[in-house]
């Protein structure tokens, strides 16, 4: 049997402007296998929610309004995962609109950048299934939050 290691995968959307207004779009995004969503807002910028991580589900991640880093992280050992894992990081916003699919396997988080970022998770697993595939760690366990200044 082969040992495939699914990756995290960005998929590319655009934004369409012409005198009526604008759309956001990401046309190739196929929706099968997606069982539920949710739209995740905080109270103020700089709010970091993280590690959430599933052996089975996956994520797809939209963000219709402001920007976030996300962050994502390979888990090898779910009871003590790895502190030196690289931890791969996304500036996900609105003004560049794509989702980012985040296999079974992985830990995620993210810090917003704006006050008025909206997050909007799709997921393979019921609400059900996924209480039972549930895996959190404190949210500096891996530390990708600093914004470095160019």
């Amino acid at each position: 049997m082969m040992n495939r290691r699914i990756a995290v995968k960005y998929i590319k959307g655009g934004i369409a402007i012409d005198d009526r207004g604008q759309i956001s779009f990401c046309n190739d995004f196929v929706m099968t296998g997606i069982k539920r969503f949710y739209l995740v807002s905080n109270h103020r910028s700089e709010f970091i929610r993280a590690w959430h991580g599933h052996k089975k589900e996956s994520k797809y991640v939209f963000i219709p309004s402001g920007s976030c880093l996300f962050a994502t992280v390979k888990i090898f050992d779910w009871d003590s995962p790895n502190k030196n894992e690289k931890v791969e990081r996304y500036v996900l916003s609105d003004k560049d609109p794509g989702i980012l699919y985040v296999p079974p396997g992985y830990a995620h988080g993210y810090k917003t950048l704006t006050s008025d970022t909206k997050v909007f998770f799709f997921s393979t697993s019921t609400l059900e299934d996924s209480v039972h595939d549930d895996f959190r760690f404190d949210p500096y366990y891996w530390n990708p939050w600093e914004i470095t200044e160019r």
